[in-house]
Order: C-alpha cells, then structure tokens, then sequence
C-alpha cells in the first residue's frame, strides 16, 4: 500500500515498526474506523500496523524537518531557532501523520466513486442476462469481463471465491461486508436473501434496479438544488466583486498617483485571488456531483 508522505523504504520503514506497536496501539483508539478503513481500501495492512509505520517514517520527516527549519531561522537570525524550528516541525509532522491516518478513508471514498459509477449499468445487464435465461453465475461472469471498473473488479473477486469452493451466497455476503458503498451493500444484499428464501432472482433484482433507478432520480433532484445556491455563490464572489474591484483600482489609480509596479502587483494579486476560488468552485462542483450519475 502507497502510503503518502512516507520518505523511507516501505521495507525499511517496516522493519523499525515494531518498535513503536505499543504507541500504535493507544493511537489506534483514536481513529477507530482505521481498521475498516483499511479493510474497504483494499490494503491487507493491520492499523497497529499501519500506525507504527507511520510513526517509524515521521521520525525521519520530523529530524530532517527540525534540522532544515532550525538552518532556515539561523540564517534569518532569529533567537531561539533551535526551538522555533523544533516547534514548527513538531506542527507539520503533526499534520502528516493525521493525512497519513486518512489516507485509508480517502481511498475508500475512491473506490465508492468509481463503483458506482457503473452500478445500475451492470446490475441492468445483469437482469438482461437473466431474462434471456442465464444462469446467475453466468451473468455475474459475464460482467466480471466487461468493463464496469471497479464493479468488475469486484465481481471477479467474488467469482474467484466461488470457483474455489465457497457458496455462492456467503462469496457475496463477503463481498458486501467488505465494500465501502452502500448501494452495492443493499444490493448484494438483496440478491442474497432473495438467494436465502429460494425467491424468483429475476423479480428480486428487477425491484432491485428499480430502487437504484428512484434513487438516481433522488440524487440529480438534490443535486441541481444544491447547485444553484452554489451558482449564485459563484457570481457574486468569481465575477461581481471583481468586477467591481477592477473598476475601483482603476478609477484609484487614475486619481492617486501610485507606483506603477505596486498597481500592477495588486491587479495580479486580484487575478490570482479570482483564479483560486475558480478552482475552488469547480472542485466543490465535481466533489458534489452524485456517485450514480457515472
């Protein structure tokens, strides 16, 4: 597993981890969703271990941090550089490991992301398949080949355990319980009941890709309700005020006589202020845009 930030050796960082277990294990009550984090993340990693491996690495980042901000404060002659330097590495060091801590989550949320980007497609090739009159099995391999992403990718898993000897209803219960999405949980879970009390899997997974259906409908509905303050948002802040500010400094500039050099740093400050919150809002954007959409 990539872990961010980490500038030693996976091995190498491993190898020292053992030292810190006990520590990990009194951080790890501080994070108790690490270890299903991890587990929906695809990482086969332990939280102790994980931890401690944390740990072992910002050892590194915190001295070589302390030593290139105790330099950087000498060389400004500032008193006391030893200890600003010490204090300011301990606060960044700080905020590594708590990155390094949601790292796990935001991998999570990356497989959510792009699973359900395909669900309802696959899940209605799915129904397709049974209707035409194949088997269960051979649709959920059929859609393994295709390409559904991570829906695909977890699918293939899923046929691999049952190819190995594990029921068909306890390889998707697994499967379910170690998948971060909710709509693939509720799915599976469906499917398996329906799979448990011997119902018709063609009219279980109908009302199943019709529930998904409702709830995309659910989805674009609040979502174009909360674009819309977001738009209003926009316009005021990336294209009324500086408009006006524009229009403002140049009637300043034309009244005070200022350096020129000091009215061009203000301009491109003005633009690069308009740039930031462009960016801002097209991430608030795409971070708002619903999983089901694709």
């Amino acid at each position: 597993m990539k872990i961010p930030f980490l500038i030693v050796p996976y091995r190498a960082a491993e190898s020292i981890s053992y030292y810190f277990f006990g520590v990990a294990d009194f951080i790890k009550n501080m994070f108790p969703f690490l270890s299903l984090d991890l587990k929906q993340s695809e990482s086969n990693i332990k939280a102790r271990e994980y931890i401690a491996i944390c740990l072992a690495s910002n050892i590194f980042v915190f001295i070589l941090l302390a030593i290139f901000i105790s330099l950087l404060m000498f060389f400004f002659e500032v008193e006391k550089f030893i200890l600003v330097g010490i204090v300011i590495s301990i606060v960044i060091t700080t905020f590594v490991f708590i990155d390094q801590m949601l790292f796990p989550k935001l991998l999570a949320s990356r497989r959510i992301r792009e699973l359900e980007r395909n669900l309802l497609l696959a899940f209605r090739n799915i129904q397709i398949e049974l209707n035409s009159g194949v088997s269960l099995f051979q649709s959920l391999v059929s859609v393994s080949k295709q390409d559904y992403g991570e829906f695909s990718h977890e699918i293939k898993k899923v046929i691999n355990d049952i190819n190995s000897g594990t029921p068909a209803v306890e390889a998707l219960e697994a499967s379910a319980l170690n998948n971060p999405s909710i709509y693939y949980r509720r799915t599976l879970w469906q499917i398996v009941n329906g799979m448990k009390s011997g119902g018709d899997i063609h009219l279980v997974l109908k009302e199943t890709v019709n529930s998904l259906s409702r709830e995309q409908i659910i989805e674009i509905e609040n979502y174009g309700s909360r674009l819309s303050p977001l738009a209003m948002f926009y316009m005021i802040i990336a294209v009324i005020l500086p408009a006006l500010s524009m229009t403002m400094l140049i009637v300043l500039s034309s009244l005070i006589a200022a350096n020129p050099v000091t009215i061009k740093t203000v301009f491109f400050g003005l633009y690069g202020i308009i740039f930031f919150f462009q960016l801002m809002f097209m991430g608030m954007i795409k971070s708002r845009r619903p999983n089901l959409l694709g």
